[in-house]
């Protein structure tokens, strides 16, 4: 059977074509992956710092600098490969990059599995927003950036035109996200940033899975029935005054009765009874579990047979006013 000379040309570039495509849509796809990934970090860069020191990833760097560099180096790549910048330069940086999350996911993963970290933790990698456990985080990022990865090698010929727009585009977006991580701390973002906002259940704020699974109704098994003020606080020079004013809402008879959420330690919590005296609830809280509440403690929600009504960043106003005594 004969062939047509210009056959093979149409039939190849037709393929070329295919590849390119498929190597422009791997492209994109893990490009989106890292800029959700960096967007979601960004709204608590201090979390992210935290995971970087727990997790002695800042190659020696302090851990918010690391955060703000891990963040504009994940994003510049994001930009690029969204932007179809798939060079050759590029393609290896995010190689490292999707292999070096690879090694912190796959490394928390088995630290979990043998004890070493607790398997309630949730993987920072996409930010407090995403419930993960150390293996589901490995699992899924396994599946969601490898053959996006690969895909993103194929059919670079079309990643090769108008590479000075594109990069500038680039840069852009890396400083602007950087900048916003750098503001977002003090920002009114805390609903958005963390799973506690109104409207949620408290049946749905949990951490772990299988037998290892907690949600708050677990450790406070009130706030489901009535309405109740809640405060996560944390053990430090500011409880104090934290309970001091607590103490001093509940002997007034003030309603609704109001509840503390801290991670507590024994020696701590007996040294909180034995120094204050509390007049209020105080709840043993995990950390996996109290985490991706807050950004900055004290945080406190108001909540309604265990839906959350309102929230506040530090106390609620009927905390802050001075209470009244019943005559």
């Amino acid at each position: 059977m004969s062939v047509a000379p210009g056959s093979e040309v149409v039939e190849g570039s037709g393929a070329a074509a295919r590849w390119a495509l498929a190597g422009a849509l791997g492209g994109v796809a893990l490009g989106a992956i890292l800029l959700v990934a960096a967007a979601l970090k960004a709204l608590d860069p201090h979390l992210f710092a935290e995971e970087i020191a727990s997790q002695r990833a800042g190659f020696g760097l302090p851990p918010l600098l690391a955060a703000y560099v891990a963040l504009g180096v994940e994003t510049a790549l994001g930009s690029a490969l969204v932007l179809n910048l798939r060079r050759l330069p590029v393609l290896v940086a995010a190689t490292l990059l999707v292999a070096f999350f690879l090694f912190l996911t796959g490394r928390f993963a088995w630290q979990a599995a043998h004890g070493e970290v607790d398997p309630a933790s949730s993987c920072g990698c996409f930010g407090s927003l995403v419930e993960r456990t150390p293996g589901e985080a490995f699992v899924q990022d396994l599946a969601m950036l490898v053959p996006t990865l690969a895909l993103a090698w194929t059919g670079r010929a079309g990643a090769r035109r108008s590479v000075k727009a594109r990069a500038v585009v680039a840069g852009a977006a890396t400083f602007g996200l950087v900048g916003f991580a750098v503001a977002a701390p003090g920002l009114p973002l805390d609903d958005w940033a963390t799973r506690l906002r109104p409207g949620v259940e408290l049946a749905e704020l949990c951490a772990g899975a299988g037998d290892a699974r907690v949600c708050l109704p677990d450790v406070a098994a009130e706030l489901a029935e009535g309405s109740h003020l809640v405060v996560i606080a944390a053990d430090e020079p500011g409880f104090a005054d934290l309970a001091s004013r607590l103490n001093a809402y509940v002997r007034s008879g003030a309603e609704p009765p109001v509840a503390v959420l801290a991670d507590l330690t024994a020696e701590q919590l007996q040294a909180i009874y034995w120094e204050h005296a509390p007049a209020f609830e105080l709840h043993e809280t995990p950390q996996a579990l109290l985490r991706p509440l807050y950004r900055r403690l004290p945080r406190s929600f108001a909540v309604e047979r265990g839906r959350v009504t309102a929230t506040w960043n530090g106390l609620p106003p009927a905390l802050t006013r001075d209470p009244t005594p019943n005559p």
